[in-house]
């Protein structure tokens, strides 16, 4: 029998990823969990649910794949949503801060 690792897809409202929980015979995926080792039965459902039931132009909920591809796909994720620090960047001189001017209305000037 094989087996193959699903998840949620993050919670992302932007890109239409809106699912947080889902339950298929008896399993509750959450998306902060990460991956699940489901059998291949389960996974190839889970292939075609979509994240608004009914809505073909709806993102996947889940991804679907084998070991090695989880490792590629967490590595991705990874380098994407890893920001360089401030010391690593180039400095743009000194920075300033524009204030706003203030108005000043006086009794002779009428705005």
């Amino acid at each position: 029998m094989q087996t193959l690792l699903v998840r949620l897809k993050p919670y992302d409202p932007r890109r239409g990823c809106v699912l947080r929980r889902y339950t298929y015979r008896g399993i509750k995926f959450h998306d902060e969990r990460g991956w699940y080792r489901v059998d291949k039965e389960v996974a190839d459902y889970l292939r075609g649910v979509r994240q608004v039931p009914g809505d073909t132009h709806a993102p996947l909920a889940f991804d679907v794949c084998t070991e090695a591809e989880a490792k590629v796909l967490d590595a991705e994720q990874d380098a994407a949503t890893t920001r360089p620090r401030r010391d690593d960047c180039a400095s743009d001189g000194p920075r300033r801060r524009h204030r706003a001017k203030a108005r000043i209305v006086t009794p002779d000037l009428k705005p």
